[in-house]
């Protein structure tokens, strides 16, 4: 018998993002602010073995599918050593990677070998001076360099991440367009949502999707993809005529897809987040370190799962920063 996790909408929830590190060796622009921000405790992170232990009784509620995100993911050590334990955990189907790419090339294929099965890189330009301001790190990070270690590690689909902002970077939606040709990348740009404390974006940097199409239009007719890329994200992809890869757009801005949102953070201290902007979480730490029943804590936390994110109303659940629930 298949077991399903309900909310109070109807809506299935299967797939978890588990952040594990709220640090980040990047200080992006809409991401954290420039000083970082006041690091958890080390006595309150999980663990590896919580984080499994947490996921082995939430797996067994219905969640099938998994995303490791930060902060920065890489910057934890033996991160693979954490994909080798989930991967053994009955259930689990699909487990993805969210990171900056800088580390890649040298942990690519550990982490392929542990179990991961994907990766999406975040970079925000091409131009490494751009990159550099914008990251307001200079390490060095050639994301196309990230993407090929990727690839050749097996970690498949690769998709590339882009927060596209007026004035900042969207004059490269072209050339981060054009990579789909030689490559079977999957370049998405995903709308800037300002949060918190942000200061160098605002509103008026949200560049739309429906524009983001349009321009890169420059380069040939898109096409809507017949059959739907593996993830678990709420990308809608195009493809130009005899492209190796797919451009995709995630519209958390002008095109809500709250409607449909299969997913539940777990964060770095060990709280359930129901929603990126909302600001009910439940603290499962304490209660798996307690020898509590998971399964009550994680069904009340459903039933108080928000319809949709309030970001649009300029509520955000007390977030500062999207490092701190993983994006």
């Amino acid at each position: 018998m298949t077991v399903r996790a309900i909310d109070q909408f109807g809506r299935t929830i299967e797939y978890l993002r588990i952040s594990v590190t709220d640090k980040c060796n990047f200080r992006c622009l809409y991401c954290m602010p420039a000083e970082g921000l006041q690091w958890l405790p080390r006595s309150d992170l999980l663990s590896y073995e919580e984080i499994t232990g947490i996921v082995a009784r939430l797996a067994g509620l219905g969640l099938r599918r998994l995303r490791i995100t930060g902060g920065e993911p890489t910057i934890r050590p033996q991160l693979h050593k954490l994909i080798a334990m989930l991967r053994q955990i009955p259930r689990i189907e699909d487990i993805a990677l969210s990171t900056n790419g800088v580390s890649l090339p040298s942990l690519a294929n550990d982490l392929a070998a542990a179990g991961l099965d994907r990766v999406n890189i975040s970079a925000d330009s091409l131009q490494p001076e751009r990159l550099a301001r914008i990251s307001r790190r200079k390490l060095d990070f050639d994301p196309i360099v990230s993407a090929l270690a990727a690839e050749r590690a097996g970690l498949d689909p690769v998709k590339i991440n882009v927060v596209v902002m007026r004035g900042i970077n969207d004059d490269e939606i072209v050339d981060f367009a054009r990579l789909t040709f030689d490559h079977a990348w999957h370049i998405r740009f995903i709308e800037l949502m300002p949060v918190g404390g942000m200061r160098d974006v605002t509103w008026e940097h949200v560049v739309p999707s429906d524009e983001v199409i349009e321009r890169a239009s420059m380069l040939g007719a898109l096409s809507p993809c017949d059959a739907p890329v593996q993830g678990n994200g709420p990308a809608a992809y195009y493809r130009f005529a005899g492209a190796e890869g797919t451009i995709g757009v995630i519209t958390p801005m002008s095109h809500t897809y709250c409607a449909t949102c299969n997913r539940v953070r777990l964060t770095a201290d060990g709280r359930l987040r129901t929603c990126l902007f909302g600001d009910h979480e439940v603290n499962l730490r304490d209660a798996y370190r307690g020898g509590e029943d998971l399964e009550p804590i994680f069904r009340q936390a459903l039933a108080a799962k928000p319809l949709e994110h309030e970001l649009l109303q300029m509520k955000i659940g007390g977030l500062r920063a999207l490092s701190q629930v993983g994006g």
